[in-house]
């Protein structure tokens, strides 16, 4: 006896397909309303899936874990060939590319970061010390400030400077100006600005010598601190040249114990006898 044959059936009701896609009513919805899916509208006014809208229901799927929107999957079906197909896919390899090289980039960045706490942890503290430091690229905003509060709102439009390479977590590119007046007259917390050193900033921090003076804890301890640089500076023949820099290691964005925060300041100086030639 012949075998009855079975047939595919030719529709599909929205919770076959639902199920089939594991994908909600309202996704559904949403294709019939950019004209992706064209469902008719069985005897029970029911919506019902041709064979037809199964293939592009599988294209769909593709496209959308290669991250297409659904307006570009739209298009693509309207007018789909080899060769847009082939494009379509040299553009997906493009952005796959870009979205690897931002993943280098992170990577680097996280490093830093990790790199720059672990320097936190050897850092040397409540000693003068006499550094080499290169010209830094820097952003900087020209504004008084008195509390922390009013710093964090200077920070964030230095960050929107270029949102893409700066941050603040696990970062010692971040610090206030004194300046050199405020610091000669013991108004150690007198800031005249912030800054964030950035190789694509607009303003230069010049190299030179520099006294540095790292401290754990409150940054009350500039007046402490800051005289110790000054006197330093001048029992061993050196002239204070500029503003002073106060650049923060560990703050309250990366602990929120005090007692671990680390501040570092730094005045460029030159040699008396230098500067007097």
């Amino acid at each position: 006896m012949k075998e009855k044959r079975i047939y595919m059936k030719k529709y599909f009701k929205i919770g076959e397909i639902s199920q089939l896609y594991h994908i909600g009513a309202d996704s559904l919805k949403k294709k019939k309303k950019l004209g992706i899916l064209k469902p008719k509208r069985g005897e029970n006014q029911y919506r019902l899936y041709r064979l037809d809208d199964i293939w592009r229901l599988n294209v769909i799927r593709e496209l959308r874990e290669l991250g297409f929107s659904m307006e570009q999957i739209g298009d693509y079906l309207k007018h789909h060939t080899v060769s847009s197909t082939k494009e379509l896919l040299m553009e997906e390899l493009h952005m796959i590319e870009e979205k690897q090289e931002k993943l280098r980039q992170l990577q680097k960045n996280v490093e830093e970061r990790i790199e720059t706490l672990s320097e936190c942890e050897e850092k040397v503290l409540g000693v003068v010390q006499l550094q080499q430091l290169p010209d830094r690229s820097c952003y900087y905003i020209e504004k008084g400030y008195e509390r922390d509060e009013e710093m964090d709102v200077l920070i964030k439009q230095l960050l929107n400077k270029n949102p893409d390479k700066s941050y603040i977590i696990g970062s010692n590119h971040i610090g206030s100006v004194i300046l050199a007046e405020s610091a000669r007259n013991q108004r150690c917390r007198e800031y005249e600005g912030v800054f964030i050193i950035d190789t694509e900033g607009d303003m230069v921090i010049p190299g030179g010598e520099y006294l540095t003076i790292s401290y754990r804890g409150n940054c009350n301890q500039n007046y402490q601190c800051l005289p110790r640089l000054l006197a330093y500076a001048k029992e061993h023949g050196y002239r204070m040249v500029g503003d002073v820099y106060e650049i923060l290691w560990v703050d309250i964005h990366v602990s929120g114990r005090e007692e671990e925060h680390i501040t570092e300041l730094q005045i460029r100086v030159e040699e008396k006898a230098r500067f007097d030639t």
